[in-house]
């Protein structure tokens, strides 16, 4: 009877997985908590639509992953099913493991990576529903004796990086973003165990790279947005530091227990409370305290929630020497006029430097299958591509 339900997806269409345990696992509570993780934290602040889900993701991730081992098999790759549907599975909870507001909070409530967390509940997720997903935490892992599943959930041009990039463009209504996953999916091959784009894609692996690139400057670290996930994490900070300090803030039980947390990952990921309390915590805790918030006594916490609230944000300017100048003046004013100590003006004077890479070696090449068989990394084929980090560095300031 699953197999009959589907999903309207608003950039596919109708959508439908090949496998029972694939809504098995969606029906499942630790996956149904993604309904209440944003995708894109808080870029909503600046693309008013950008408010969709990682659900909405994963369902999408997961749909590309069915056409691109169909278009696979179309082509003689022997692909049996039992490895078609641990590949789904990996894709569909590659992103399990993120906490509220996904990227902006990590290793700000808990310092782990999402992925050692996304390990731990697929695990348990296989244990609850009495299935056996070695061969999936495999792939996930890049353990499994065929690399190409692992290239397809976590490389340069993987149906993660293909739907996030698509849906993020479609929700913030960044055209620049969009890519061509068709052309993309249907020039996939492999050759050696190792994913190839054939030869007549090479302009779409192009205008892929070049969607990623401007997906990040322009939507992901908009400067604006950056500002907002900043205050976000500051309001974290001073939530921790007002618990520990035993100072009360409303917070639920969940949230409690990460701003309580203390020690490394080692001390701490294992214990069976760590698991029982992330996979209650969404969106929803942190932005139910920042709401109760803007009354608390402690004024610092108060203004920071008042503020990120209200979309009175830290101003933002790109670091120069003349700009530094000039932030370093005003900061000493504002910490001279509301008798500030060190710490507490770090929470609104600040920087941060954001990095990417237009094309990642580190993440590995994508393979290019030439007509006459030969296999070629993409960088040798286009010696003009970008291969060093490109980064910026931002300085926020509270307008004096």
């Amino acid at each position: 009877m699953n197999k009959k339900k589907i999903f309207n997806d608003p950039i596919y269409g109708l959508i439908r997985f090949p496998f029972d345990t694939i809504y098995e696992i969606i029906d499942h509570p630790y996956f149904q908590r993604l309904r209440r993780i944003t995708q894109q934290a808080l870029s909503h602040y600046v693309y008013p639509g950008a408010l969709h889900t990682r659900f909405q993701h994963a369902l999408g991730a997961t749909h590309l992953m069915c056409r691109a081992i169909e278009t696979l098999r179309s082509k003689g790759i022997n692909i049996s099913d039992k490895e078609y549907e641990a590949v789904c599975i990996a894709i569909l909870l590659h992103d399990v493991g993120h906490g509220p507001f996904s990227h902006a909070l990590e290793h700000t409530l808990a310092d782990v990576h999402h992925e050692k967390i996304s390990l731990l509940i697929m695990a348990k997720i296989g244990v609850e529903l009495d299935k056996d997903f070695t061969l999936a935490l495999e792939i996930f892992t890049g353990k499994y004796h065929r690399p190409f599943f692992h290239q397809l959930v976590s490389g340069q041009i993987d149906v993660d990086r293909m739907d996030y990039l698509t849906r993020d463009s479609f929700f913030s209504g960044v055209a620049e973003g969009i890519i061509g996953y068709d052309r993309i999916i249907t020039m996939m091959n492999v050759a050696d165990e190792h994913l190839v784009i054939e030869e007549k894609g090479i302009y779409s692996v192009e205008k892929f790279l070049m969607a990623r690139r401007l997906m990040y400057w322009q939507v992901y670290l908009h400067k604006t947005v950056i500002s907002a996930e900043i205050m976000l994490i500051a309001i974290l900070k001073r939530a921790r530091y007002l618990t520990i300090s035993g100072i009360k803030i409303p917070s639920s039980d969940e949230l409690d227990y990460f701003l309580s947390l203390d020690g490394d990952e080692k001390e701490y990921l294992y214990r069976p409370e760590f698991l029982t309390n992330y996979v209650r915590l969404d969106d929803m805790d942190i932005l139910w305290m920042i709401k109760r918030s803007v009354n608390h006594p402690d004024k610092i916490f108060a203004s920071l929630c008042e503020n990120l609230l209200e979309r009175k944000l830290l101003k933002v300017s790109i670091k120069t020497e003349e700009s530094m100048a000039q932030f370093l003046k005003n900061k000493a004013f504002y910490q001279q006029l509301h008798q500030m100590c060190d710490d507490d003006i770090k929470y609104f004077f600040t920087e941060k430097r954001e990095i990417i890479y237009p094309y990642d070696k580190r993440a590995g090449e994508i393979n290019m299958l030439m007509k006459s068989g030969e296999v070629l990394p993409y960088s040798k084929l286009n010696t003009h591509i970008n291969t060093t980090a490109e980064e910026r560095t931002f300085l926020f300031y509270q307008k004096v």
